[in-house]
């Protein structure tokens, strides 16, 4: 059996000391990572995706690039915030009269179509209207929809209308983008 020469062992306790504090480095900062995320205050590489609360109809209206009717009440807006993609919810009342005018200034690509039956197979939306106290439109009868852009101009990728009939008189319009 042949033994190692005597200058070779510190070597092999230096070498073994740097791994044993490498070690304790990497196990404190993972543990300084993850001690904040179950605290709420993530931001854009913590828990995505998470709503903004500061998210205003205004300003989720800019981003879709949509000028909010005069007439619109019961504004409401979201803002999720995704790793990559960021999800964009809108939803307002208008009198009926006005929902078509509305739609036409968006310059949908096609024709919106008609849905009279909600859809049987509803796939759970990432950035959902419950968010916002309304059903999804999906969930909905005899509405009206459609692809407004895809890709679209800017820091837009997508956007999406979907006309309500409330009543007589006035209807729900939701727009539901990604950027």
């Amino acid at each position: 059996m042949t033994q190692a020469p005597a200058q070779s062992r510190p070597r092999k306790r230096v070498g073994l000391a740097v791994g044993a504090a490498l070690l304790c480095l990497t196990s404190a900062a993972l543990t300084a990572c993850t001690a904040d995320l179950g605290s709420g205050t993530a931001d854009r590489t913590g828990n995505v995706p998470q709503w903004d609360d500061k998210a205003t109809p205004e300003t989720v209206g800019r981003l879709m690039n949509i000028e909010l009717p005069a007439k619109a009440t019961d504004l409401r807006a979201a803002l999720q915030n995704g790793f990559q993609d960021d999800g964009l919810l809108l939803t307002f009342t208008l009198p009926t009269s006005e929902a078509d005018a509305f739609v036409e200034q968006l310059h949908p690509e096609a024709e919106l179509r008609q849905r009279d039956e909600p859809r049987e197979n509803v796939i759970k939306p990432t950035a959902p209207f419950s968010h916002l106290g309304h059903p999804e439109p999906e969930s909905l009868p005899d509405i009206r929809e459609g692809q407004v852009c895809a890709p679209c101009s800017g820091d837009l990728n997508s956007l999406t209308v979907a006309v309500y009939r409330l009543d007589d008189s006035d209807s729900r319009v939701y727009l539901r983008g990604v950027d």
